[in-house]
């Protein structure tokens, strides 16, 4: 019989119950793919990260959905494994701020962690843009988001954009279209496909206004229907803003996310010229996992 420390974080909260909740496991570096599908099923969260050693970083992070499937990028799953560890002490003193690496699939990011009045903020870079070619025509994806055509804003282009993984990027004409989204799961599912994304980012943006954006995440590729914070769609998005010329002079973007699933999370990104992604997390549960 095995026993493993595990708990839950709600990443990019102010609140408990707010964010959107991860599943830490460490030391797992015993455990097979088959055994970390089944816990993190067993956990039934939208990602649950698993700690183990690196020959390349300080760390090595592996994430599964619910259902099984494994997801990249450096988004909620690792900013709330790193802010796991500096809460319970596992990294040393984060009075001054430190930086780490952390081996993610095939990439190695850094990490820099502090410890402000009592909770550790991190701030995370995530790799350089990547865009794919925008979409031909927005009626597809129109239907199946369950929205009107004109709905969709023209500018930026609906395309998929990646920082870690593909995401396809889309500007609604408003935070009220962005909180009407019913998506059909196949159909866009189809759409994905042909974009060459993982997930749906559909966002509100006013250049007027170009400090905030108000998004909802789709992503039925791994399984996960609405997500309340998606660092790896938030660092795309912030990056192709920049790209458009559209961003404030200090290249900074908060992101509004999860407020219709009754989770409201705020992501900070800043463009280093590659996107960072910042927020803190508030730990709600600690304690065995036993196989």
């Amino acid at each position: 019989m095995a026993q493993f420390t595990a708990g839950l974080i709600d990443v990019f909260a102010e609140i408990p119950f707010g964010g959107n909740p991860l599943a830490v496991v460490e030391d797992t570096d015993g455990l097979s793919d088959a055994q970390m599908r089944r816990i993190a099923s067993e956990f039934n969260q939208a990602e649950t990260t698993f700690l183990m050693k690196s020959d390349r970083a300080d760390r090595k992070l592996r994430s599964f959905t619910a259902s099984g499937a494994e997801v990249f990028g450096a988004g909620h799953n690792a900013l709330g494994a790193w802010l796991w560890m500096g809460e319970h002490g596992l990294l040393g003193s984060l009075d001054t701020p430190r930086t780490f690496r952390q081996e993610i699939g095939d990439d190695v990011l850094p990490i820099t962690l502090v410890n402000v009045g009592g909770r550790v903020h991190g701030r995370m870079r995530q790799a350089a843009l990547r865009l794919s070619a925008p979409l031909d025509t927005t009626d597809s994806l129109a239907d199946a988001l369950g929205l009107d055509l004109h709905d969709i804003a023209p500018t930026p282009a609906a395309r998929a954009a990646d920082t870690g993984a593909a995401h396809l990027m889309v500007r609604l004409r408003d935070a009220q279209a962005v909180d009407r989204a019913a998506p059909s799961a196949q159909a866009l599912l189809t759409v994905l496909g042909n974009a060459g994304a993982e997930g749906c980012y559909v966002y509100a943006f006013d250049p007027a206004s170009p400090d905030t954006a108000y998004a909802r995440f789709f992503n039925p590729t791994v399984g996960l229907w609405e997500d309340a914070a998606t660092g790896t769609a938030a660092g795309p998005l912030c990056a192709y803003l920049g790209a458009e010329g559209l961003l404030n002079p200090e290249k900074t973007l908060v992101v509004e996310q999860g407020v219709k699933m009754g989770r409201r999370s705020l992501l900070h990104i800043c463009l280093t010229p590659d996107p960072e992604l910042s927020g803190t997390g508030i730990v709600v549960l600690r304690g065995t996992l036993t196989l």
